[in-house]
């Protein structure tokens, strides 16, 4: 028999979110005799999947073991968010002396309403992923249970049997542990069960130095947490990320109390009276650190057990997942997959471009290509991290000639004024022309900001289109337009500029 999935702790707004994304007295449909499109799982590749096909006429059936949602609203994006902004207001009320505002040091914080908050709001957002809307709103048969093939044709689900032209493989990714000796004995968190905390842990450590942990590390730091970071087989903070970019990163994370160890071998847990230690060898030699929670936040592992992926015919890997095609479909050509569950960059925003390709590829044989993408991110710390396109690095092992140019945000006005001005816009151009082949910012706001460039790449808009168009004065994006300034500097060549000298000569005689 199936398990009921829980939501804790068990207050209203939880109750709430529990009644739109998987209501307990929830009767599953009877089935359609077929359907155009059958979804494994309500996450955001699956919800943009079942809700777009459902709107372009389709019959459509979305199946969800647990919370509708998926990890962006329930363990993700969502509470994260919240969390990270509630301690960015504690950081900006202690640090309020910079601005002339006295007596703010002293600041509290109340971590239970903090999380309420958290809760509250995340109720409030759920009833756009809810069960009531995809069925009684966009005509979609939702059904709550474990989805599983039966064939290449066939999904079976508590008990009933759902036929499809097309399937559409969505069950995404959850938090992946590393096989730490002691590790499961002592008891961890993850992004999965971190936001069900009603206390603030007095200490504890982050094992992992990606986005999830630069993010929850800061966050708990900020909200009263002595925090550190242990470099799980990584030298520094966030590797996928330019260099400096992290280094700005880590200098803030340092400034705020928070330990880190880079990289850390060897680590193991034990407990002792009651107390959880997490021993490692750094480069001080060997530590014993005492801590009271360990957030593991490491990387992600596909949702692929439990599926009947064998009896459908579908190719997939235990570490990188269901596999597809270029254009997502599987090596069963009647059933396709987005999201976590298959592609590399698991993001929610990729997951809902990704969705719209499955659309159109799967239904009305388009033949749109996953590869075409241009894929933004943004580590949401303080400052953020944005990046799209390709490094440096990347751009010169595919053989292309770059030229770089870096604007720090001290040149800024707006960041000064600001107090903002740990940072920079970074743009690699394809070398000789204006053509952006990548871009980094570091910035408070740099999730915002990289936007501009995102659309410049996608759209094929050079540098120079960024200079001529008028930015609003003073703003912190002011920095991309002083970017195409930069680069249009080079343009003047010593020859060019003569010739302009003598016309101007000319011209005043």
């Amino acid at each position: 028999m199936e398990t009921e999935p829980v939501l804790l702790p068990d207050d209203e707004h939880n109750r709430i979110l529990r009644g739109n994304v998987h209501p307990v007295a929830w009767i599953n449909p009877e089935p359609a005799s077929r359907y155009n499109l059958v979804v494994l799982g309500a996450g955001t590749a699956g919800l943009v999947t079942a809700a777009g096909a459902a709107g372009l006429g389709a019959k459509v059936a979305l199946v969800e073991s647990a919370f509708m949602g998926g990890d962006c609203l329930n363990v993700g994006c969502v509470p994260s968010k919240a969390l990270i902004r509630a301690s960015r207001a504690v950081h900006e009320i202690r640090c309020g002396g910079e601005f002339g505002i006295s007596g703010t040091e002293g600041s509290t914080v109340d971590f239970g309403a903090v999380m309420a908050r958290m809760r509250r709001l995340r109720s409030g957002i759920s009833h756009h992923d809810s069960a009531r809307r995809f069925q009684d709103e966009l005509g979609v048969d939702v059904f709550f249970g474990q989805g599983r093939f039966a064939g290449p044709e066939l999904i079976e689900v508590s008990g009933k049997q759902l036929r499809f032209a097309k399937a559409a493989v969505c069950t995404g990714a959850r938090a992946a542990a590393p096989p730490i000796p002691g590790l499961a004995e002592a008891g961890y968190l993850t992004n999965e069960t971190v936001f069900s905390l009603t206390g603030i842990p007095p200490r504890l450590a982050v094992i992992g130095a990606g986005p999830i942990g630069c993010e929850l590390a800061q966050a708990f730091a900020r909200l009263g947490s002595r925090v550190s970071i242990v470099g799980h087989r990584t030298a520094h903070i966030l590797p996928r990320e330019d260099t400096d970019a992290a280094g700005v990163l880590q200098q803030a994370l340092v400034r705020e109390g928070v330990q880190l160890f880079l990289p850390a071998q060897d680590p193991r847990v034990s407990v002792s009276d009651g107390n959880k230690f997490l021993h490692f060898a750094a480069a001080g030699g060997q530590v014993a650190l005492e801590v009271d929670e360990i957030l593991v936040a490491v990387g992600r592992a596909p949702n692929v057990e439990g599926l009947g992926l064998e009896a459908a015919g579908i190719s997939f890997d235990a570490r990188t997942g269901v596999q597809v095609n270029d254009r997502l479909q599987t090596s069963n050509p009647r059933v396709y997959a987005a999201g976590d569950i298959c592609f590399p960059y698991k993001f929610t925003h990729t997951a809902d471009a990704l969705a719209r390709i499955l659309i159109a590829n799967a239904l009305f044989r388009g033949r749109q290509k996953s590869s075409a993408l241009t894929v933004p991110w943004c580590t949401y710390t303080d400052p953020e991290i944005a990046h799209v396109g390709l490094s440096a690095h990347e751009a010169e092992q595919q053989g292309l000639a770059v030229q770089t140019f870096t604007v720090p945000l001290s040149e800024v006005d707006r960041a000064v004024l600001d107090g903002e001005t740990a940072g920079f816009a970074r743009v690699h151009l394809k070398k000789g022309t204006d053509k952006i082949l990548g871009a980094t910012i570091v910035a408070r706001h740099a999730g915002e900001m990289i936007n501009e460039l995102s659309l410049a790449i996608t759209n094929g808009l050079g540098l120079s289109a960024i200079g001529r168009t008028i930015h609003p004065y003073p703003t912190q994006a002011e920095a991309i337009k002083k970017l195409a300034d930069a680069y249009n500097r080079t343009r003047l060549t010593p020859f060019l500029k003569k010739v302009l000298s003598a016309w101007l000569s000319w011209s005043r005689s």
